[in-house]
């Protein structure tokens, strides 16, 4: 007898804790060249979960010339593809809005003494 698998399906409070879990993972990604994690320095824009666990996740760099650039949208795939419930990630890198200073958390900002 062969079984048949169907697609799960979350509801939305799975989708909802999955989203918490994957930016636990992204804030373990740091930027090489500054001592905080990306999601503090406000590099993420968007974390959204699917019920068939697709994780979308929107991103920015500090600039287009950053040297980072190939590394970190990968660590974040790969950190993300980690979590369980997570079945494929769409990663956007976006360039609008432009990253600025302002979209730092206050602990990103005290960590580098801009506060």
């Amino acid at each position: 007898m062969v079984e048949t698998q169907t697609e799960a399906t979350l509801t939305p409070i799975e989708c909802s804790l999955l989203e918490g879990q994957v930016v636990e993972a992204i804030q373990t990604v740091f930027d090489p060249e500054i001592p905080v994690n990306i999601y503090e320095l406000g590099l993420i824009y968007d974390v959204t979960v699917l019920p068939s666990g697709l994780a979308h996740i929107s991103m920015t760099l500090t600039s287009p010339a950053c040297p980072a650039a190939q590394s970190l949208p990968a660590e974040v795939e790969q950190k993300t593809r980690a979590v369980g419930g997570i079945t494929d990630v769409k990663l956007d890198l976006v360039w609008e809005p432009p990253w600025s200073l302002d979209m730092m958390s206050d602990e990103a900002k005290l960590e580098l003494g801009l506060l």
